[in-house]
Parts: C-alpha cells; sequence; structure tokens
C-alpha cells in the first residue's frame, strides 16, 4: 500500500528563536547550537548533508561528519578522488547542512571550498583509529567494485603491507575547508511560522536579516 505521505505531520511547538537572542558572530551561533544538540543526546551532531556539483551543473548530495570548526570554516575529509573530490576540484563551492531533527533546527553553510595543507591534513590523519587510517588506503573511493570479497582482499593487502610500520597519509587523501559566505539558522514554528536568520558577510563583519519561513 502506497504510504500516505500527506498525513505525515508534526507541528513545532520549541522555543523560539529571537533575533534578540542571536549572538552578532554566527560561527559562535552555531557553536552554541551544535553545544545543545550535543547534549542533546543526538547521534552524531556533527553529520551534515554535504552539496558539490559537478563543472556542468549536476548535483550530489551525501553525509560527511565536521571534524574541525573555527573562523575559517568547515572541515571534512575524505578521498581527493572521489565523486565529491571530483566536484570540487571543478567547481570548488558546496552547501553543508546541519539537520538536528530532534530540537527542530537545521542550520545551512553555503560558500567557497579550499584543500587544507598537507601538514593539516597529516596531523588529523595520525589521529585517526589504525582501521580508519587503513581503510583510507583500501578504498577507491566512488569507483565500481566486483564484490565486497575484492574490498576484503583489499582490506588484508594494506593490513599486510603497513604491519611492521607507521601508516602514511595517501597523497589522494585529506581535508576541505567550506569558507562561510552565508550561514542560515532555522528554528521550526507553530504552523510553519518558523524563524530563520541568515548572516552575510559585509567589509569583513557579519550581518544578519530575517527570512520569510
Amino acid at each position: 500500500m502506497k504510504p500516505n505521505l500527506q498525513d505525515l505531520r508534526v507541528d513545532y511547538g520549541r522555543e523560539p528563536l529571537n533575533e534578540s537572542t542571536l549572538l552578532p558572530d554566527p560561527i559562535a551561533q552555531f557553536q552554541l547550537w551544535f553545544d545543545e544538540a550535543s547534549k542533546s543526546g543526538i547521534p552524531e551532531p556533527n553529520a551534515m548533508s554535504l552539496a558539490t556539483a559537478d563543472a556542468s551543473g549536476q548535483p550530489s548530495c551525501r553525509t560527511v561528519l565536521l571534524k574541525d570548526l573555527d573562523e575559517r570554516g568547515f572541515v571534512f575529509f575524505t578521498n581527493y578522488t572521489s565523486r565529491k573530490g571530483q566536484h570540487l576540484a571543478a567547481n570548488p563551492r558546496a552547501a553543508l547542512l546541519f539537520p538536528w531533527i530532534a530540537l527542530q533546527r537545521q542550520v545551512e553553510v553555503v560558500g567557497p571550498v579550499e584543500k587544507l595543507t598537507v601538514e593539516e591534513s597529516t596531523a588529523y590523519f595520525d589521529s585517526r583509529p589504525r582501521g580508519s587510517r587503513i581503510g583510507a588506503w583500501v578504498s577507491n573511493q566512488s569507483t565500481e567494485i566486483p564484490s565486497r570479497d575484492y574490498l576484503l582482499a583489499r582490506n588484508e593487502e594494506f593490513e599486510q603491507r603497513f604491519s611492521k610500520g607507521p601508516i602514511p597519509k595517501p597523497d589522494f587523501w585529506g581535508g576541505f575547508r567550506v569558507i562561510p559566505e552565508t550561514i542560515e539558522f532555522w528554528q521550526g514554528g507553530h504552523d510553519r511560522l518558523h524563524d530563520r536568520f541568515r548572516y552575510a558577510k559585509k567589509n569583513r563583519t557579519w550581518f544578519h536579516v530575517r527570512l520569510s519561513p
């Protein structure tokens, strides 16, 4: 039976997002909301949807994990030869979405993307669990493979290769930083009268406006 999607409704009823309580710096506002999401028990509050597009404009979206954040931007790591890596090489712009549904909140970040330095990527790579470091070598991310057995065989191959020494960071693996041009905060409201505020920079200073829901 076809599900009746039109009857799936939730009336948002948490505290509104008031302009008087907004912090002037959206990075600080994000950190405040992120801390609240972390304390709420939401699984992986650093999970974010990453939207990219290739040179022709064909979009793609997937979930990645936020691994660092400061005034420069939002950092994630991946295989540079993956589909998202190829997209960002051809079209270095992206959008991020943090869907904190349990809190009836979401945050959207939009802006250009830059690669991290080799030193920054290596420092994070060396902090990862051994299995994750092996996995970075094993996976030719986004390419077609014949079977899971093939993947497991490659894993065993690299386990043996690095059994007696350090595991170096692959040249094809590293970090990206999304440099925010705009950051939008959304709080669900009664009767779909949601609160939306978008920050943007002008002359190196952040300004915000309220948007219609």
